[in-house]
């Protein structure tokens, strides 16, 4: 329907142009040129139709102003947003944003720069050694088995243990229990098969476990193929095992290339009558040493190594690792007691090893395997962890080289066995003496590590006695660095003892004084025949005749059993930071006692921890230690029913007894001047109470 404007509706605010743009004047606040509007201006508006008169006819409206609202059209937003009342709200609240979002990436940036690093597995958890033949029987042959290993995996978390080390596996003709490997890439029908490895190690992964697993670069087996075609002259393989020329009668070897002794005694040389040449053997005969001087050799060797990164495994141990190179001269060894006749030297501790141990190049062979480790180490929680093992006894020196550098890192530690001679000379000063000796010898920021037991080594409770089984747990477990623990050594198993015609270990049928065979002996789980541990009639060794009244089932239920103080400890570790990286400082030793301090910079609760490692006594360690307070909290003790408290100035222990003792304070002992030589810290950080974060450079 068309109606006409008048005149004067036509002559008010609102106007529509030509290029049928709106303006609607009734919303100014101020005019064109700056002046208020009159009073009652805007109530009534008129259109100018020019443009539309023509089209339809119309020539006036009446429009009625209204005030502003959501979801009004655009262009009165616009006019409104750029009023300052509006623009300078929003524009701070934007500023303020930024702002906000620049300062939280400058502190988390900071935090980060200045946050250590967080503990990997392998320092953040024990590890627990398994001796695969003696842990658990699935198929009732009497011999210890990876799907028995798989059905105890319970076991390690009950322990609070995640790292898991078992010994060889490999295919072998068992003349050294695995260490003699036939086939690198296949499992010993005795353990069980690939998929059983398979089963366990995604066992161990989905219940947070890492595993570690022998490597054996030093030799195979006779029975290797390797050694079959090199023994026969198959062109690629001809130098794969060091072979040289010697004397023989009748197939029988009357003088070998040099005086060289084996491990297990006698000549290091073995005459082979299809090559007619001897090869070099360190360990047993049916142990021929690979030629690692050959190219091919270290290739095909680490192609091993990756093959069980690629099946997932989370860390190797790689085994005596110091004969790995010999000297290419051959020339003979010096002896130890030169007077001594050359022709009766047959044991290995006669001679000194200057050129079939430690030789240059080995460590080059270590960094590239380790470089190996770390392109597999990428994925975030997969890093994977290399130990080395070498006994060095007193050389130290050659131990630490296997750290690395600070440009080439190497083994993530190597093994530390000198606590494993705290037997032969057991007190307080000795053990100071022995933990001091590794700590002042590690080079600086890396990472130590402790082993009481092992395979090749009589257990704790036969080496000394059953009373110092807790007190060298509470050691272990205490200590800076990664403790090693042996199967068994959590419930305090004792030796075997094993008659001659039992011995099954090649080195004790040698020489029956070290037969290693007392040491593993099967595990002890509950108090059924054969310990929980086989159903079979007869196991490979035999049990210990005290499994009933020794055993995980019943340490379970015994609040104050070794076992219940091994996972006491391995909780509280996890815990505490002071004892999980915090310092060490070495404060008291005598002939019965030693004492140490954990603590952590910035954190007002430290531990003092005191062993009795000889006889009954009593201590007064406020007199050395004025720093320490008057009275400190007993946290754990290897004797039940314990004091609460103890006075510093008066800490009676028994044989045997060893004490978690929780204190505060605000003067930590490695900053006092007279104990820094004997204070040590591995990776150091300081904890900021007041974000309860920890960070370096402090």
């Amino acid at each position: 329907m068309k109606r006409t404007m008048s005149k004067e509706e036509n002559s008010k605010d609102i106007e529509m142009h030509a290029d049928f743009g709106v303006e609607n004047k009734g919303f100014d606040q101020e005019g064109e040129d700056g002046s208020k509007p009159a009073e009652g201006e805007g109530e009534t508006t008129s259109v100018q139709l020019s443009a539309f008169e023509a089209a339809d006819g119309l020539s006036e409206l009446d429009y009625t102003p209204i005030k502003p609202y959501a979801g009004m059209p655009k262009e009165v937003l616009l006019q409104y947003s750029t009023q300052a009342c509006y623009r300078l709200p929003r524009e701070i609240l934007f500023w303020l944003t930024v702002l906000c979002t620049l300062v939280l990436v400058a502190v988390t940036a900071t935090i980060i720069a200045l946050s250590p690093q967080c503990l990997s597995w392998w320092q953040s958890s024990p590890v627990y050694q398994i001796y695969p033949r003696s842990f658990q029987d699935s198929d009732q042959d009497g011999v210890g088995d990876l799907k028995g290993i798989q059905n105890r995996l319970d076991h390690f978390v009950y322990l609070n243990v995640k790292a898991i080390w078992i010994s060889p596996f490999y295919k072998s003709p068992m003349k050294d229990f695995g260490y003699d490997v036939e086939d690198f890439r296949e499992i010993d029908p005795i353990f069980g098969t690939m998929e059983d490895f398979d089963n366990l190690l995604s066992s161990m992964h989905d219940r947070g476990l890492k595993l570690i697993i022998d490597f054996i670069p030093n030799h195979t087996s006779d029975k290797h193929v390797w050694f079959q075609r090199s023994r026969n002259g198959t062109e690629k393989y001809k130098d794969y095992y060091i072979w040289k020329d010697c004397e023989s009668v009748n197939g029988t070897m009357t003088k070998p290339p040099n005086n060289w002794v084996s491990v297990f005694g006698n000549s290091a040389w073995q005459f082979d009558t299809v090559r007619g040449q001897c090869y070099l053997h360190q360990f047993l005969k049916e142990q021929p040493d690979l030629n690692f001087r050959n190219a091919d050799v270290l290739k095909d060797m680490t192609d091993v190594v990756r093959f069980w990164l690629e099946k997932g495994v989370d860390g190797l141990r790689m085994d005596a690792v110091k004969f790995i190179l010999e000297a290419e001269h051959l020339r003979d060894e010096p002896q130890v007691n030169p007077q001594q006749n050359p022709e009766n030297i047959t044991s290995h501790s006669e001679l000194y090893h200057d050129y079939t141990e430690s030789q240059v190049g080995l460590h080059v062979i270590l960094q590239g395997w380790r470089q190996v480790m770390d392109e597999y180490s990428t994925e975030p929680g997969r890093y994977r962890f290399m130990v080395t093992e070498s006994y060095d006894y007193e050389e130290i020196g050659r131990t630490m080289m296997y750290y690395g550098t600070s440009f080439v890192q190497e083994a993530n530690f190597p093994f530390n066995f000198y606590l494993l001679d705290l037997p032969e000379s057991l007190s307080g000063r000795a053990c100071y003496d022995l933990v001091k000796l590794w700590m002042s010898n590690m080079p600086k920021g890396y990472w130590p590590n402790w082993v009481v037991g092992n395979h090749d080594n009589p257990r704790i409770a036969s080496a000394v006695s059953r009373k110092y089984v807790n007190v060298i747990n509470m050691l272990l477990l205490t200590l800076p660095g990664t403790p090693t623990s042996y199967y068994g050594e959590e419930i305090g198993m004792e030796n075997i003892a094993v008659s001659e015609d039992q011995i099954q270990d090649p080195f004790g049928k040698f020489d029956p004084s070290e037969n290693r065979d007392p040491f593993r002996s099967p595990m002890q789980w509950d108090s059924s025949p054969n310990a929980g541990f086989s159903e079979a009639n007869k196991t490979w060794l035999p049990v210990h005749p005290e499994y009933q009244t020794c055993n995980v089932m019943m340490q379970r239920n015994d609040s104050s059993s070794p076992l219940a103080l091994y996972r006491t400890l391995t909780a509280l570790r996890d815990s505490e930071l002071s004892l999980h990286r915090g310092w060490v400082c070495l404060v008291w030793s005598d002939a019965d006692v030693f004492a140490y301090v954990r603590e952590l910079d910035g954190l007002s609760t430290a531990f003092l921890i005191v062993l009795n490692l000889g006889n009954g006594s009593t201590t007064d360690l406020t007199a050395v230690v004025p720093e320490l307070p008057r009275e400190a909290s007993v946290r754990v003790s290897t004797l039940p029913g314990s004091k609460k408290t103890v006075s510093l100035a008066a800490i009676k222990t028994e044989r045997g007894e060893g004490l978690v003792l929780e204190y505060h304070t605000r003067q930590p002992i490695h900053e006092v001047s007279r104990f820094r030589e004997n204070c040590f810290v591995s990776e150091k950080a300081c904890y900021f109470s007041a974000l309860g974060i920890l960070y370096k450079n402090c």
